[in-house]
């Protein structure tokens, strides 16, 4: 039986063989070595060690492949919004403010002047130092009674006494400084005497925060384009997603971990095909970043609960507890897990599904086979670099901790049985497994959809056999 699929030289009425997934191709030089012996086709080489992501338009892909891909992606992206519909909360429940840590009513404010005095004459309620300084108390007494401190006069500028002023004493040793014509944060404690129901909190960064927004805005949109607004577009999307949904919704009481599943599915699908474009390219990408996460929730299921992990280990935890008894907090530390990684993985998948799009695009010949060993020698080095940059993003974040820890001159083993390091250790691992995995599924996953494309007459993107040989067969 003959085939329909002719090459050039086979017809010489025919004109550039036309392949029906990428456009006019002309065939590689007769005695150039053949893609499918290692899987280095042409152009291989020059792309196995690139770090690609889309370069352009995908190239149009066949009903058959359109069919398969939808058959998998429309039942999930029903299952997501099903979710969303049944999980979407009407808001944040109310609570009385505690007045602890985060939990407390603030308003702006603005400091208008400030004094030079003396530490003794403001701290007259601290205990006389004792001379002992070998303490910390000690030492934090000699202090306050030395020295030149801060009287800062701030004025409340909103709130129901927007024009009040109240004083605040900052020690010399305080971390934080105020200065004149400088905006703060303010606590508001309505049940105490009215001379202290005002205080200051925090600095407000507001200004310089939204300048660097702006300015990191600008950089995207500079370098990707029209694929950089879109991709900011997607950022919005997600903190929308966690500012209206899975916030909300897991403190009205949900499964955390149903709910991060359901919010960050949700934020995969709109995310990628915002930045990516609506192409078979980016359906590979979404269900390779499925899977993994699957992987990442059984695999942080399984060594949270088997590691006894709470997720109750600092002030903020413990308040959120104490706030919301009813929230589980080893499920919140599952939805942290399956949230954190969800951003780094789709990196890793959008890049493996490129680049095995862009060998098949070099040399249309090439089986999923020699697709997929090209493509994973190109996996290998993301995954040598993605998962060195997040233990050390982890690491970085957990540095004042680590600190703490050696100024103990606490043995490894100690260190690392804490829970709060514990539950970085599995956070880190369990991320990083999944990450690892991402590549060879994903790159699977592209080398077997690629090689299923099997377009046939009539379809859309693909051309009629013209050849003689074909039209005889067709008949």
């Amino acid at each position: 039986m003959t085939s329909s699929h002719q090459h050039p030289e086979h017809d010489p009425h025919q004109g550039p063989h036309q392949d029906p997934d990428h456009g006019p191709h002309q065939g590689p030089d007769p005695g150039s070595r053949h893609a499918h012996d290692d899987g280095r086709g042409q152009g291989g080489d020059a792309l196995a060690h690139v770090h690609t992501h889309a370069h352009g338009p995908a190239a149009p892909v066949s009903q058959h492949l359109r069919k398969i891909i939808a058959a998998v992606l429309i039942p999930f992206a029903t299952a997501v919004l099903v979710g969303l519909v049944a999980l979407w909360p009407g808001g944040a429940p109310a609570h009385e403010r505690s007045g602890v840590g985060f939990d407390r009513q603030t308003e702006q404010g603005r400091v208008v002047k400030v004094e030079q005095v003396d530490c003794k004459d403001v701290n007259v309620a601290q205990v006389p130092p004792t001379g002992d300084t070998s303490t910390p108390e000690g030492r934090e007494a000699v202090r306050a009674q030395q020295g030149e401190c801060k009287r800062a006069t701030v004025e409340v500028t909103t709130g129901p006494h927007e024009g009040r002023t109240f004083t605040e004493i900052v020690q010399p040793d305080a971390p934080r400084q105020l200065e004149e014509g400088q905006g703060v944060v303010v606590a508001y404690a309505p049940d105490a005497p009215e001379e202290l129901q005002y205080s200051v909190t925090d600095v407000d960064r507001k200004f310089p925060l939204a300048l660097l927004a702006v300015i990191f805005a600008l950089a995207v949109v500079a370098v990707g384009r029209l694929r950089g607004v879109m991709a900011l577009v997607a950022l919005g999307t997600s903190f929308l997603f966690l500012t209206f949904f899975i916030l909300p919704a897991i403190l009205q009481g949900s499964n955390p971990l149903v709910v991060a599943v359901v919010g960050a599915s949700a934020i995969m699908l709109i995310a990628l095909y915002l930045s990516h474009g609506f192409s078979a390219r980016t359906s590979v990408a979404v269900l390779g970043t499925l899977i993994s996460l699957l992987l990442i929730g059984l695999l942080g299921s399984l060594f949270v609960g088997w590691a006894s992990l709470t997720g109750n280990t600092d002030d903020y935890t413990g308040l959120i507890h104490g706030l919301y008894p009813e929230i589980d907090m080893s499920g919140l530390l599952l939805a942290g897990i399956i949230i954190g990684s969800l951003g780094v993985l789709d990196d890793v998948t959008v890049t493996q599904t490129s680049a095995v799009w862009e060998l098949h695009q070099a040399d249309p010949r090439m089986g999923s086979r020699a697709l997929y060993r090209a493509g994973i020698r190109i996996g290998r080095d993301h995954i040598a670099s993605v998962v060195n940059t997040l233990v050390l993003a982890y690491a970085g974040a957990a540095l004042p901790l680590l600190l703490l820890f050696s100024i103990a001159q606490s043995s490894v083993g100690t260190v690392a049985n804490s829970e709060l390091v514990a539950q970085e250790i599995v956070r880190t691992l369990v991320g990083s497994i999944g990450l690892v995995a991402s590549v060879p599924v994903t790159t699977g996953l592209a080398a077997l959809m690629v090689s299923a494309d099997r377009p046939r007459t009539g379809d859309s993107d693909t051309p009629a056999p013209r050849s003689g040989r074909g039209r005889r067969r067709k008949r």
